[in-house]
């Protein structure tokens, strides 16, 4: 059975208005509850924000990450999955820096600290396991985004090469204009959007609570090993009531995984 991919940012928690957090919670509980991925590998999540999405889901997922910078403070690159569907195997964290076993380092001239957490699942219906790597580059600087790529193909080399991989997250640049894209996918990862036996119109991913732009630029992207099956992707423009669940639109893959 297909297993549905979700990647999301979800715009950390903010009492600001418009589009705080007590605003767009009700919209992103309502996407989620209609949309019901396995897995949602998440970015800019803060702690208690997290806690509020796994209340609203209601029991049937739970979620794996740590704060970038450290324990519950920070941005967190939380991965979400379906109790009913998925277990944890193993997972690990680490920070994308000269020292990525360094808690909240930065080494490279990035404007903030950024980390990848990984999660091994087993498929409760088939036995089957994967792994999900979830991310979040540096919005500003060029040169931490393509060392940071480097170092999660090195580690992705890492892990078990007989199980499939699938890589979400917001990478802050544009897909097939960028060397962090194409080094991605030189490394032999598959961009499931561009893959999808049937896909929906596509639209820039940020939007910022602006009108959204069709053709626009995808940076949020759901890239997978060799051998996994894309049947569809879509990039969701969900509103409740007119509010946006974040300032990003989530992305969503439905996967058949070897």
């Amino acid at each position: 059975m297909p297993t549905d991919v979700m990647t999301f940012n979800l715009r950390y928690a903010s009492d600001r208005r418009p589009n705080s957090w007590p605003e767009r919670r009700p919209a992103l509980a309502a996407l989620l509850r209609t949309s019901r991925p396995a897995v949602i590998g998440t970015q800019e999540g803060l702690f208690q924000q997290l806690r509020d999405i796994e209340a609203d889901l209601g029991g049937r997922y739970a979620w794996i990450g740590t704060g970038r910078e450290g324990g519950s403070r920070g941005e967190f690159m939380a991965v979400f999955y379906d109790t009913g569907h998925l277990a944890p195997v193993e997972y690990e964290h680490y920070w994308l820096s000269g020292t990525p076993d360094v808690i909240g380092s930065n080494t490279w001239g990035g404007s903030s600290v950024r980390m990848v957490t990984w999660v091994r699942l087993r498929d409760l219906w088939t036995g089957g396991e994967f792994y999900v790597v979830n991310t979040h580059l540096d919005v500003s600087s060029a040169v931490a985004r393509e060392r940071s790529a480097e170092l999660i193909l090195r580690r992705l080399g890492d892990l078990d090469p007989s199980l499939p991989v699938v890589l979400t997250g917001d990478f802050n640049v544009p897909a097939h204009a960028d060397p962090v894209y194409e080094a991605f996918l030189a490394a032999g990862l598959v961009d499931t959007w561009d893959a999808a036996g049937q896909r929906g119109k596509q639209y820039a991913t940020f939007h910022g609570y602006e009108p959204l732009v069709p053709d626009g630029d995808r940076i949020d992207w759901i890239l997978t090993s060799p051998g996994v099956r894309t049947h569809a992707a879509e990039i969701d423009t969900f509103r409740l009531d007119g509010q946006f669940p974040s300032d990003h639109l989530p992305v969503q893959a439905r996967l058949s995984l070897p």
